[in-house]
This record gives C-alpha cells, sequence and structure tokens, in this order.
C-alpha cells in the first residue's frame, strides 16, 4: 500500500505534464498568423547588378490562387517629395492651405502587377492628371504590397491664401498618426513621380499553381546603388527581400536632389547653343532652358530645374556684362533700379515653386512665353517700326558706337 502511496504522486505529475503538452501545443496551432513561413512566396532573381538600368528577371512560387504583388525600391538614396494642398474640402467647402513634405521618399518606387490587370491601369490612365494613387492601389488590390513609403516621416505646415502666394511654408503642425500618414505618403508618391507608369507596371505572368515570373524593366536614369524587390501575397506574407545595384559611369551623373542620372554630354550641347541665343537677347539664356529641360528631361522635377538654371545664368550673364559693358550698351542707373526688384522676387520665387505642381508650373511659363512672343513680334512689323522714329534713332545710335568700339580694336 505505502508503494502505491509513493508511486501515484509521480503518475499524476507525467499526466499533468503530457495533457499539458498536448494543450500548449493546440493553444500555439490556434495562435499561429495566417502568413506564416511556409506560405510565404519565394524569390530568385537572375542577376546581382545592372548598369544604368536594365532588365531583372524574378521567378518564384507562391500559394495557389492567390494574386502576386512585387514592390521594388532604391535604398539608401531618398529625395524630396512635397504637395499643397489647396482644394476645397467636399463638405465644408473650405480650402485647407496645408503644405506637405517628406525628404524620406525613395529615389525609385515601384509595384509591379500580374497582367491580367492590365486594364485596371490603363482605365486609370484615361483620367489624365487626375488619376488616384490610392484608388488605383485599391483597384489593383496591391494594397498590401505598398510598405515603404507608407513609413516616411511626413511634415505639413499651415499656410494661408496670402502666404501661399509670398511662398510661405507657415507653422508646422502637430504630427500625423500611422492612417493618415499612410495615405498623405500616396499622395506624395503621386506628386513626386507624377505619372501611373512610372509607379504600376503589369509584368508579372502567374500561373494556378502559383509560380510565377516577371521581366522588370528599369529604365535609365534612375539612382546607383542598392535596389530591392519583395514579393507579396498579402499583409502578413510576403518574401525574403532579394538585391540588387544599379551602376553608372561618367559622363553619367547621379543628381541627389533630382533623384535621377544623367548623361551631361546633351545638356552641354543645349546650353551652349541656348546661351548664344540667350545673351544675343540679353537674357542670359534661363527663360529658353526651364522650358526645354523640362520637355526634354522629364525625369527632372520642375523645382531643381528651376532652381538649377538660375545660377548657371550668372556664367552667360557675367560674360554678357563684360562684353555689354565694353561697347557702353549698359545703363547701370536703370539696371541698379530694376536689380532692386529682382533681389525681392528673388526671395519670394523659390518658395513659391515648391508649392505648385508641375503642370501649374508649365501653363504659368507657357502663357508668360506665349505674351512675350506675341509682343516682340508685334514690335517687328513694318508698321509698328515705322511710327517709332524713337526707337529707330536709338538703334542707329547703338550701331553707331558699336562700329566706334569695333574700330578702336
Amino acid at each position: 500500500m505505502k508503494k502505491r502511496t509513493w508511486i501515484l504522486p509521480w503518475v499524476m505529475a507525467a499526466a499533468a505534464l503530457l495533457f499539458g503538452s498536448n494543450t500548449m501545443a493546440a493553444d500555439e496551432t490556434k495562435a499561429a498568423p495566417a502568413g506564416d513561413a511556409s506560405a510565404a512566396p519565394t524569390i530568385t532573381i537572375d542577376k546581382s547588378e545592372i548598369s544604368n538600368g536594365g532588365v531583372i528577371k524574378v521567378t518564384g512560387k507562391a500559394p495557389a490562387g492567390k494574386p502576386v504583388y512585387l514592390e521594388v525600391w532604391a535604398e539608401g538614396h531618398d529625395v524630396r517629395a512635397s504637395r499643397f494642398d489647396a482644394e476645397p474640402d467636399k463638405d465644408t467647402g473650405k480650402r485647407p492651405y496645408i503644405f506637405y513634405i517628406t525628404g524620406e521618399m525613395p529615389a525609385y518606387y515601384k509595384i509591379f502587377v500580374p497582367k491580367d490587370l492590365k486594364k485596371v491601369i490603363d482605365e486609370e490612365k484615361k483620367l489624365g492628371n487626375k488619376w488616384s494613387y490610392s484608388k488605383l492601389l485599391k483597384d489593383l488590390g496591391a494594397d498590401a504590397a505598398y510598405s515603404v513609403p507608407a513609413k516616411i516621416k511626413i511634415d505639413r505646415h499651415q499656410s494661408s491664401l496670402m502666404a501661399s502666394i509670398i511662398g510661405s511654408r507657415g507653422p508646422l503642425l502637430e504630427a500625423m498618426d500611422e492612417k493618415q500618414n499612410r495615405g498623405r505618403s500616396m499622395q506624395l508618391v503621386k506628386a513626386r513621380f507624377r505619372s501611373i507608369g512610372n509607379v504600376f507596371a503589369p509584368e508579372i505572368d502567374l500561373k494556378p499553381d502559383g509560380s510565377f515570373t516577371a521581366e522588370l524593366t528599369l529604365r535609365k536614369g534612375i539612382a546607383p546603388g542598392e535596389y530591392k524587390i519583395a514579393a507579396v501575397v498579402d499583409k502578413q506574407t510576403r518574401s525574403e527581400v532579394k538585391t540588387f545595384e544599379n551602376k553608372i559611369s561618367f559622363p553619367t551623373v547621379y543628381l541627389a536632389n533630382a533623384g535621377t542620372s544623367l548623361n551631361l554630354i546633351w545638356p552641354f550641347l543645349l546650353t551652349l547653343a541656348v546661351a548664344i541665343f540667350g545673351v544675343l537677347m540679353g537674357a542670359g539664356g534661363g527663360f529658353i532652358m526651364n522650358p526645354l529641360l523640362l520637355a526634354l528631361f522629364p525625369a527632372l522635377p520642375h523645382t531643381v530645374v528651376a532652381g538649377t538654371v538660375t545660377p548657371t545664368v550668372l556664367f552667360s550673364q557675367g560674360s554678357g556684362i563684360f562684353n555689354y559693358s565694353k561697347i557702353n550698351f549698359i545703363s547701370w542707373k536703370l539696371g541698379c533700379g530694376i536689380g532692386a526688384a529682382m533681389l525681392l522676387g528673388g526671395f519670394i520665387g523659390p518658395k513659391l515653386t515648391e508649392m505648385i505642381t508641375l503642370a501649374q508650373f508649365k501653363f504659368a511659363f507657357g502663357w508668360i512665353l506665349l505674351i512675350l512672343a506675341a509682343l516682340m513680334a508685334w514690335q517687328t512689323t513694318p508698321g509698328y517700326l515705322a511710327s517709332n522714329k524713337k526707337e529707330q534713332a536709338i538703334l542707329k545710335e547703338f550701331k553707331k558706337r558699336a562700329e566706334e568700339a569695333a574700330k578702336k580694336k
């Protein structure tokens, strides 16, 4: 009897341990997330390096019957993105005048989707500039793939109508919550990359058994350095991240604030021609360079174009000032008078530029050029020249001075 009494506690302890282990195992099974490692898609890439863009072939396997998306982004090269929200509120009709800005936008960001979703993308393209990034993301079912820009830090400033006119950002507002930050980041993605083709592409060939292939074309002019790719099925199911490198070499250089690479030969030749004509017109060529650079190099942000052209005009203006002063064609009193106004405008212009969109910039710049062109064309007509005797006298005097200066040489 004593032996049984001694053995009984050990039997009960063993039974408790056995049944307790089974219960814990059952609980762990219930708590296992839907997107565990066994369900995660696999992914491989065919190369680890490209040269100024190129094609990366991606293959992999995902759970059968589920769509697959590929999220691709540049690592280590962040750029600035901004958006000025002055659209009337749908409920109140009031304009918020809030300026959103971040310096953490990836220099390259794109989501590749299954090929059978091409129609969805094509339909959104019909809306032109009015397409919505958040709506297209939802229509494609690619919400789960959108992760990298959603985590960027976004500052917002409360501006006003008058402040926006003079280019003031206004006071800094409190930080947004995670959901608000995610929504505003989508607007900044559109503001930065502008066109649908820059952020979405239907390239994934998905088979019924879950296997997939895709040939990802990365355009020339993207940032150098490390790029990452991840395959996504849903919010809990992502593949491991694969990495490759994009390399560039001179004369192609990376423009950090523009987030793009550029071959310097073509801008050099273009600017040489424009500078000759611009100085001939007494303008330095900036008014010509702006629209030409935007048209020929669409990857350059309009803010960077405006900012870059401004100081480079100093080179042509400097040599122009020297040569015009030698032939006595400069009125320093008039120059100082209008120079004071230019000094003031130089403070307002840069701030105002970052608060307008590319479309608004082109619209305003285009109309200004058209009006100036029409005015100058009208002033060359025979009727205008015949009626303006004073201008004829000035032209004769300038011609006489130029000839005298040439003889002194």
